[in-house]
């Protein structure tokens, strides 16, 4: 038994004479269970996903698939090591490219600058001409130059104006050029704000079920309390929870598990409107915020979600496997904080699960 344990185990064991099996227990008690190893690779793989680095992505990607395989992976100081420098490596890279993509702002900031002063300076050079001719003109005396002087400064006067007309020209084909420059550098930053954009809304989504993350789901609770507090605009909180998940995992595997997961997540994406929200609360739990006038509403949505769960079956490779979930339901208005809220109707899901699972009971005592 010695043998199996980890080095700290054993340093443990020794240091206070753990020499029968019976002390060793509480030892092993101190482990992880693989479930938490499996939940805690699945958020440190979204902690340091999306990157706008496609490199570091598929880096990230092929080391937690290994981890996925095999979590214990999570305790080799290697893959620790790694996992950190992969944090390091993903701000390093996108600040790198978020510099790349913007310097074509100071780059055309400079470049218009440099024309401005052209344009400004090959103005003062016209005009200078143009001030010197005039002097030339108001010194002429007509009776004692005569046609000579006149024509003399005929000469200059279209010297002047084709010296200022290329001055012009230059000016104007630099600007023009300028202008083409504008309209690239405008693709080049609305292409950036849509890869910051989509890269903002992937960190939102949990990448398993494709519904919002707990932050997400936190961030979004507070513009719909911030209505409530303002319209009183009706909602309820819906705490659900997979039944037996963890022995589903344990009979199938936590790729089976996965399937679940997702395909459960669908079912509330798809179900939810579009003022709704939806979030993986954690593990198998989720959580649901329903906006609705009559009670008939809620009714409905909470009827058609359990049935689609209960007549259908989820189909993972050949297995069709049967799943149930229980859920506990608390209205708003009935509390004096979202967080209230969300207590009872945690409260009323654990209820659920003591009263045989695969059930939804509602603050007022029903059951569906």
């Amino acid at each position: 038994m010695l043998s199996q344990l980890t080095k700290e185990e054993k340093d443990e064991a020794n240091s206070n004479n753990l020499d029968f099996p019976e002390k060793i227990i509480p030892l092993l008690l101190k482990r992880v269970h693989p479930q938490n190893v499996h939940e805690l690779a699945s958020l440190l793989k979204q902690s340091v996903l999306p990157s706008i680095c496609p490199k570091t992505n598929e880096e990230i990607d092929q080391l937690f698939s290994q981890i996925e395989k095999e979590p214990n992976l999570l305790f080799d100081k290697k893959v620790q090591d790694k996992i950190e420098d992969f944090i390091n490596k993903r701000f390093e890279r996108d600040k790198k490219i978020v510099i790349e993509q913007t310097s074509d702002i100071s780059k055309l900031v400079l470049l218009m600058s440099d024309y401005l002063n052209e344009a400004i300076s090959s103005n003062g050079f016209g005009s200078q001409n143009v001030l010197n001719i005039k002097e030339k003109v108001a010194s002429i005396n007509i009776n004692e130059n005569g046609l000579e002087a006149l024509t003399e400064l005929q000469n200059e006067l279209i010297n002047a104006a084709t010296s200022i007309e290329k001055e012009m020209n230059t000016v104007t084909n630099k600007l023009e050029n300028g202008k083409t420059k504008v309209h690239e550098l405008e693709e080049k930053v609305k292409k950036l704000e849509e890869e910051l954009n989509r890269t903002k809304t992937e960190n939102m989504k949990d990448h398993l079920t494709g519904l919002l993350t707990r932050k997400a789901f936190s961030d979004e609770v507070k513009r719909i309390e911030s209505a409530y507090e303002r319209i009183k605009t009706q909602y309820a909180v819906i705490f659900f929870d997979l039944d037996h998940f963890k022995k589903l995992n344990d009979t199938y595997g936590h790729e089976c598990g996965d399937v679940v997961l997702s395909t459960f997540g669908k079912i509330l994406n798809k179900s939810v409107r579009e003022h709704d929200v939806a979030g993986r609360y954690g593990g198998e739990e989720f959580v649901a915020i329903i906006h609705f006038n009559l009670n008939r509403e809620l009714l409905q949505f909470l009827k058609r979600i359990k049935t689609i769960v209960t007549e259908n079956s989820f189909l993972y490779k050949d297995k069709k496997i049967k799943v149930t979930f229980s859920a506990g339901v608390a209205i708003r208005s009935s509390y004096t904080s979202y967080e209230n809220t969300l207590q009872k109707a945690d409260m009323l899901l654990y209820q659920a699960k003591e009263n045989g699972r695969n059930k939804i009971i509602l603050e007022n005592g029903m059951e569906i």
